[in-house]
């Protein structure tokens, strides 16, 4: 059965008091953090390729499944946008087709996803970020990524049971990172 670790999800509410796992001799904490790959990823079949982003960047994928949203979910994920005149739209584009989650893990992972994924609207995105180069819109943005700690810890524990989370140890780490990174 595999093992689980929510970093954070039982510690106080900021990530610094969450607990830390050993890497290579070191005690240095690793973060995880939700993507969701957007219907318009599905559509336009690219999900290898965002996929392939994120692996070539030395990101670790720790849990990863597709899934139909539904408004329970999509009420609850995006309760701060529940009021805005756009919402119905956004739902409805949000359950066009399944979305894949992921659970990526990495140093500073939050941090290097949102990098990687560019600004949210696709037009002022930067090339060589996901949304630069695959996408016009701000709603049809092809990926979605958890923005601060508390907002993964929320979100991994909203579309992932603990059991479908992997601890991958030290898989590779030696080929990610110096010694004192990881």
């Amino acid at each position: 059965m595999p093992v689980c670790h929510f970093i954070g999800i039982f510690a106080a509410e900021n990530v610094e008091n969450a607990p830390q796992r050993p890497r290579n001799g070191t005690n240095s904490r690793m973060e995880r953090t939700l993507v969701l790959l957007k219907p318009s990823t599905v559509q336009r079949a690219l999900i290898g390729e965002i996929i392939s982003r994120f692996e070539k960047k030395g990101l670790r994928i720790a849990g990863m499944k597709m899934m139909q949203l539904n408004d329970q979910i999509l009420e609850e994920h995006y309760a701060h946008l529940v009021k805005k005149p756009f919402f119905p739209s956004l739902k409805a584009s949000m359950m066009k087709t399944p979305v894949v989650a992921m659970c990526l893990e990495g140093v500073d992972a939050i941090a290097v996803v949102r990098y990687i994924t560019g600004y949210t609207n696709g037009r002022k995105a930067d090339a060589g970020t996901i949304r630069g180069d695959y996408c016009m819109s701000n709603q049809q943005n092809i990926v979605h990524a958890s923005d601060s700690p508390e907002a993964a810890i929320a979100e991994l524990a909203r579309f992932f049971k603990p059991e479908e989370i992997y601890d991958l140890g030290t898989l590779n780490m030696d080929r990610l990172y110096a010694v004192d990174e990881a």
